[in-house]
């Protein structure tokens, strides 16, 4: 005990000398410009410093360079543009400044194209995220009473999250599913619990399609993945990962059109997923938002939400058991 002990507050110490050398290391919840979520992760290694970004959707994805230029940080990405045909453009070089105070960022982004010409310029807004408490004894936990979400009738209780986007969720012989229409001229919507939430066991039974590609929203910020993946590797990206995050430790899926179930526990910016009965995400700490996320603040009552907006999907059997402190 007396080794965990000094162990713990040699870390402690030795961060605290870090952060108080370069206050831009750690993790930062983002509010990108328009208002979307974003997530930056600043580290040091053997004296390299390395940082990580999310940028509304999508992935977590390593930067091009990081430094330090006297009080401000420089965060440089280099992406290809898009093609109205869907085929990759020139580079275009990002970059990104960010001034500390405390626990908040000040941020200004500028992108320029390989003439050097700037554009897109901006200011934003990020806020240091506090560190993961120590994995919860889930078996401590006490839980509340079980709240169906889904009434298997009709779509009481959800609405769409963008009330003018198309929407392609109905309730057919006791199911809720999703149906969508690639047309140019079609933009189907997210769908989302009216009813907010914090920490919580989500039971969910789901069937996919052929690439079936949707996703649970916990609280509205992290993603457990919903993916048409049966006999595929490991991966960040497949079904009940934490999306972009963390890889499950061991292949669950079923094949298509099989009913699945996923037995989702999220405490204390901790989560486990038990998929088709095997533990494939066991109590490990959430570092951030995901893409797609509401909003980059870990500390906020969020809905449950479903993605709608990529592929057919269909789930059934919904129910909330809420933690209660």
């Amino acid at each position: 005990m007396k080794h965990t002990l000094a162990l713990a507050v040699f870390v402690t110490l030795t961060t605290t000398a870090l952060r108080a050398e370069n206050p831009f290391l750690g993790r930062w919840a983002l509010t990108i410009p328009g208002g979307g979520a974003g997530w930056l992760g600043v580290e040091q290694k053997d004296g390299q410093l390395t940082s990580s970004v999310l940028w509304g959707g999508g992935s977590v994805v390593p930067t091009t360079a990081t430094a330090v230029e006297g009080d401000k940080l420089i965060v440089t990405r280099v992406t290809k543009s898009k093609k109205k045909d869907g085929t990759s453009g020139e580079p275009i070089t990002e970059t990104i400044t960010a001034i500390a105070s405390g626990d908040d960022l000040k941020l200004a982004t500028v992108k320029t194209k390989p003439d050097g010409k700037p554009f897109a310029q901006a200011q934003f807004a990020g806020k240091r995220i506090p560190a993961v408490p120590a994995r919860p004894d889930l078996a401590k936990v006490r839980f509340g009473n079980p709240i169906d979400l889904f009434n298997g009738k009709d779509l009481t209780g959800w609405r769409l999250i963008k009330a003018e986007s198309d929407n392609g969720w109905s309730v057919k012989d006791g199911l809720l599913q999703n149906r969508v229409v690639k047309t140019k001229d079609k933009h189907f919507g997210n769908l989302r619990t009216d009813a907010e939430f914090e920490d919580f066991n989500l039971k969910v039974e789901v069937s996919t399609v052929e690439g079936s590609n949707s996703g649970i929203y916990l609280r509205g910020i992290y993603e457990v993945q919903i993916m048409e993946s049966f006999g595929k590797p490991l991966d960040s990206h497949h079904m009940g990962a934490l999306y972009s995050r963390i890889t499950p430790s061991v292949n669950a899926e079923k094949p298509i059109g099989e009913w699945q179930t996923l037995d989702i526990t999220l405490v204390d910016r901790h989560l486990t997923v038990i998929l088709n009965g095997k533990t494939i995400i066991d109590n490990q700490p959430v570092l951030g938002c995901t893409g797609g996320a509401l909003t980059s603040d870990e500390f906020k009552p969020g809905p449950i939400f479903l993605q709608g907006d990529h592929t057919d999907v269909n789930y059934r059997k919904m129910v909330l058991t809420p933690v209660v402190k």
